[in-house]
């Protein structure tokens, strides 16, 4: 899954939770249970995430509710091959892009 969201330094839960397709309340049960996932709080307490919590969000919902892990499963995951992961869904997501256009491609012949 890539999330179409704005270029900003900070997104408020409720754009993130939007641009995933779920409820805020799980973003915040991600962020208890992934160590990765570090949010900003301003002086209200409004979590603000940036870019790369953006990315490790991305990532974890393609490890949960794509490929099926559980969260256990995921966490050790991420543990243990972070990066490698990281690169597995950035080749991932440039795949499917590559496969949208050529199917746009497709319809338009």
């Amino acid at each position: 899954m890539h999330v179409d969201l704005p270029e900003k330094l900070y997104y408020s839960i409720g754009e993130v939770a939007e641009a995933f397709g779920v409820n805020t309340s799980l973003i915040r049960f991600w962020e208890k249970e992934f160590d990765v996932l570090k949010p900003k709080k301003n002086a209200k307490g409004n979590r603000r995430f940036t870019p790369e919590d953006i990315k490790n969000l991305e990532l974890i919902y393609h490890l949960v509710k794509e490929r099926g892990f559980t969260l256990d499963g995921a966490k050790i995951h991420l543990k243990g091959n972070k990066q490698k992961s990281l690169d597995q869904f950035d080749i991932i997501l440039k795949l499917k892009a590559v496969k949208a256009e050529l199917l746009k491609i497709k319809e338009e012949l």
